[in-house]
């Protein structure tokens, strides 16, 4: 019987297209090898007071990607984290959603005519998904505390995503807690590198460059009537810079 299993990603920036099929790709990437049943992906942008330069108001982000898979039959957009009234550790948003999934597992489905019924589904799991800049970051001294790093390797498991320029294999190897926990950690390399990123776009858009295909054409738009990321934007974030311990 394979567990199911729901990925989680924090978003700080409408990643839009790139945002839906990574996360398709990667997670769904499990289902052949067998480990698992991919059954949602959800989408966390973070809250307000993260503090991140560039980081528009969370209700924009919110409605971007929102607009962003709004095609999508399985990944969602959770505001939970963003409507909080401060910033939260990453293990907290994990544990919160964690919980959310055991109150209500996902749906079994119905068996074909003439097919036995299939044996009760094992309890959901929650992994969260993230690129190797981030699992780099786990070595960065008071960034993020060991106990909180060893609750999400060993209590819910990360679906690495490989980034130009890194070495995920490397990291967990290099981290005692990380090569401890290697078994829980699943790393998911691309074929073909992919080097546009969020801060790309953002410094595009900033720019006045096209993002024609770079986004969907309903985030473009809602981008433009909002007037974000642009050198003259009237928001910016009001929280603290992230400082010591606020990784984690």
């Amino acid at each position: 019987m394979e567990p199911t299993v729901n990925s989680l990603q924090q978003q700080n920036v409408p990643e839009a297209t790139e945002l839906g099929y990574k996360v398709s790709r990667d997670t769904r990437a499990l289902e052949p090898q067998g480990m698992y049943q991919v059954t949602q992906g959800i989408i966390s942008p973070v809250n307000d007071g993260y503090g991140k330069k560039d980081l528009v108001a969370s209700h924009h982000r919110v409605a971007m990607a929102r607009l962003a898979l709004q095609t999508s039959d399985w990944i969602r957009v959770d505001p939970w984290e963003s409507e909080q009234p401060q910033w939260m550790e990453t293990v907290t948003v994990l544990r919160h959603h964690h919980s959310q999934l055991l109150r209500s597992p996902p749906p079994m489905e119905d068996p074909s005519p003439g097919q036995a019924p299939s044996a009760p589904t094992a309890a959901p799991q929650l992994k969260l998904l993230c690129g190797a800049d981030v699992l780099r970051t786990f070595q960065t001294p008071n960034l993020w505390k060991d106990e909180h790093i060893q609750e999400i390797v060993e209590k819910f498991g990360l679906v690495c995503v490989s980034r130009v320029g890194h070495d995920p294999k490397g990291y967990v190897l290099d981290s005692p807690i990380l090569r401890k926990y290697q078994h829980n950690i699943h790393l998911a390399r691309e074929p073909v590198q992919n080097e546009i990123s969020a801060t790309y776009v953002r410094r595009a858009l900033s720019q006045g460059q096209s993002v024609k295909y770079l986004l969907p054409d309903p985030v473009i738009a809602y981008i433009r009537d909002h007037g974000l990321y642009t050198k003259d934007s009237s928001w910016q974030g009001t929280g603290t810079a992230r400082g010591k311990g606020k990784a984690s």
